[in-house]
C-alpha cells in the first residue's frame, strides 16, 4: 500500500467507523454469533500472496464486526465502561503512524516527556498530592497496561523495599493483603510471584469495605504465626459491589506497621475523584497521606480507549531500584545523568506503547469541566436506575448504590403479612434465573455477582451515549422480566407441590 492507497483506505475507515457509531443504538448490545464461527469464514493458513486490501476491509465488516460486543452501546451495564472516544481514536491512529518502542528518553523523547506531563495533568485533576507527581522529582506516574499490572509492579517494588529493610525473610513467609472482595489482580500477582495471599473477610453491614478492626486481628494472627505482611491492596470501588474500603481506619492500625506497603487500586471509581464533592467518600485525603501507590484506569470511567492505566508511586525510586536493568545497549547519556526519566524502568516490559497521547488530546478536548460533567451525568443516571428499584415491589438493592454502580436483586414482597419471606437459598436460586432471562436477551448486557452468599445483579453506567431514556427503558425491560421469572417461579413451586 502506497501513501496515496493508504489515504483512500483511511478514508473510508473513517467513513464506516461513523456509519458504526451513527446504527450502534439499533444494533443488539451482544453478539448473535455461536462459538467457533469465525473459522468458518477464516482459512486456516494465511494467504500465500497478498490480498486486495479492499477485500480485507469488506471481510472486517462481514465478519468481525457481527462478532462484537458493543461496550460503547449506550444499553451497555456490564461489568465496567471502556471508554472510547473519537478523540481517543485519532490519538491512537497518530500514535500508531510513528510507532517506536519508547523504552527510554533517547528512543523518542516526546514519547517520554509527553507521559511525564500529562500524568501530572491527570494527577491535578484527581487531586492527589503533589508529592506524586513527575514534576515533584521524587514520585511520580508512569502508563500501564491495566490495573492488574499495576498491581503486579506495586507487589514487586513492596516486596524488594520490604527485603532489603528485613534482610534474611523468607519468601514462603511473605504475605500479600487483599480482600475477598478485591479484584482478581491481587491473586494473580501472588501466583505470578509465587507469594502468599490472604483475603480480609469484610461485611455487608460494612458495605463490603474493609474495617481496620479486620486488618488489625489479621496481622496480629499473621504475626503469631511468623507470617510478614508487607503490602495491603486497598480499594476504592470494587467490582463487585462498588465498595470503598475504610482508609482513615486502616491508617490508625498502619500507624503501627509503616513497613505495610498500601496500595490503592481505584481502577473504576478513581475518576470520581476528579469532582470535588466525591473526594471525601472516596477518601482522597487519606490517599494522599497514606498511599504508597495508586492506580486508576481512565480506559474504563476516563474517556481515553483502552488501554491506558495510571500507576503513580510516592517514590519512584522504590520502583526503579526493584525493576532497573540496564545492559550496555540501553545505557545513554541523559540516563546515566540522570537528567531523563527512563520508563522502561517503572514497568515489566522493556518497550512500551505512545499511550500518554491519547491522555493529552482527551484531556485537551474535554477540559477539566468536560471530563467532571460526564462523570457527574453517569452517576445521576445511575441514581435515576436506583431511584427505580427503591420504588418497585418486585427488586430490591442488596447494597447503597455506588457512584455510577448499582447492586440489585429480585426479591418480591409478600402479599399478605402472613406469607413467609423466601429463604436465602430460594432467593439465590430465583435470580440466577432472573439473571438467566436477562443474558439471554441481546439488547441490554449486565453482569451478575455474589456478594457474602448472596446472589445478585450489578447495574454499571458509563457509556457516553447512555442518556436518561436508557435508564428507562432499562427500568421497564428489568420490571417486566422480573415479572415473567416469578410467574414461571411460582408455576414450577405449585408444580412441584402437587
Amino acid at each position: 500500500m502506497d501513501v496515496e492507497q493508504f489515504r483512500k483506505a483511511g478514508y473510508q475507515a473513517i467513513d464506516r467507523i461513523c456509519d458504526y457509531y451513527y446504527s450502534l443504538q439499533n444494533r443488539p448490545v451482544t453478539s448473535n454469533v455461536e462459538p467457533g464461527y469465525l473459522r468458518q469464514h477464516i482459512p486456516s493458513t494465511p494467504p500465500e500472496k497478498g490480498e486486495d486490501f479492499q477485500v480485507i476491509a469488506d471481510d472486517y465488516q462481514k465478519f468481525i464486526v457481527p462478532g462484537l460486543t458493543h461496550w460503547q452501546h449506550p444499553s451497555f451495564f456490564a461489568y465496567y465502561p471502556t471508554a472510547c472516544t473519537f478523540e481517543g481514536m485519532i490519538a491512537d491512529l497518530y500514535a500508531s503512524s510513528t510507532c517506536n518502542p519508547g523504552f527510554n528518553w533517547t528512543s523518542s523523547p516526546a514519547c517520554t516527556e509527553l507521559e511525564a506531563i500529562t500524568m501530572d495533568w491527570a494527577c491535578q485533576l484527581l487531586g492527589l498530592s503533589p508529592d506524586f507527581m513527575n514534576s515533584s522529582g521524587v514520585g511520580g506516574g508512569a502508563i500501564q497496561n491495566t490495573a492488574s499490572d499495576s498491581a503486579l509492579i506495586a507487589v514487586v517494588a513492596a516486596r524488594a523495599l520490604y527485603q532489603r529493610d528485613h534482610p534474611g525473610v523468607k519468601m514462603e513467609d511473605l504475605v500479600i493483603y487483599t480482600t475477598t472482595q478485591t479484584h482478581s489482580l491481587g491473586l494473580k500477582a501472588g501466583l505470578v510471584l509465587g507469594l502468599t495471599v490472604r483475603a480480609l473477610d469484610v461485611k455487608a453491614e460494612d458495605r463490603f469495605a474493609l474495617r481496620g478492626e479486620t486488618l488489625r486481628l489479621a496481622w496480629q494472627e499473621d504475626e503469631e504465626r511468623g507470617k510478614k505482611p508487607f503490602i495491603l491492596i486497598a480499594t476504592v470501588g470494587t467490582t463487585s459491589s462498588g465498595a470503598i474500603d475504610n482508609l482513615p481506619e486502616i491508617q490508625q492500625i498502619v500507624r503501627n506497621h509503616p513497613s505495610l506497603w498500601i496500595h490503592v487500586d481505584a481502577a473504576w471509581a478513581g475518576s470520581a475523584l476528579s469532582c470535588p464533592e466525591y473526594r471525601e467518600r472516596c477518601h482522597l485525603s487519606t490517599i494522599n497521606e497514606l498511599a504508597h501507590s495508586f492506580c486508576t484506569n481512565f480506559h474504563k470511567w476516563g474517556l481515553v480507549n483502552f488501554d491506558l492505566s495510571t500507576l503513580w508511586v510516592r517514590d519512584r525510586k522504590h520502583l526503579t531500584e526493584a525493576l532497573d536493568v540496564t545492559p550496555p545497549f540501553l545505557r545513554t547519556t541523559h540516563g546515566d545523568a540522570g537528567t531523563v526519566i527512563d520508563y522502561r524502568n517503572w514497568h515489566l516490559a522493556l518497550g512500551r506503547r505512545f499511550r500518554s497521547l491519547k491522555l493529552w488530546f482527551v484531556l485537551r478536548s474535554f477540559g477539566a469541566e468536560g471530563f467532571r460533567r460526564y462523570i457527574r451525568k453517569t452517576i445521576s443516571l445511575n441514581q435515576q436506575f436506583a431511584d427505580f428499584i427503591a420504588e418497585s415491589d418486585l427488586l430490591s438493592l442488596v447494597t447503597p448504590p455506588s457512584l455510577a454502580l448499582s447492586v440489585f436483586r429480585l426479591e418480591p414482597k409478600p402479599k399478605s403479612p402472613d406469607k413467609p419471606l423466601l429463604s436465602l437459598e430460594s432467593l439465590n436460586n430465583l435470580n440466577k434465573l432472573f439473571y438467566g432471562r436477562i443474558s439471554a436477551r441481546n439488547d441490554i448486557l449486565l453482569t451478575q455477582t455474589v456478594l457474602n452468599g448472596v446472589h445478585c445483579i450489578r447495574f454499571a453506567v458509563g457509556a457516553a451515549r447512555t442518556e436518561a431514556s436508557h435508564i428507562k427503558q432499562a427500568c421497564e425491560l428489568l420490571h417486566k422480566e422480573a415479572e415473567l421469572t416469578l410467574e414461571a417461579w411460582e408455576h414450577t413451586t405449585l408444580e412441584d407441590a402437587k
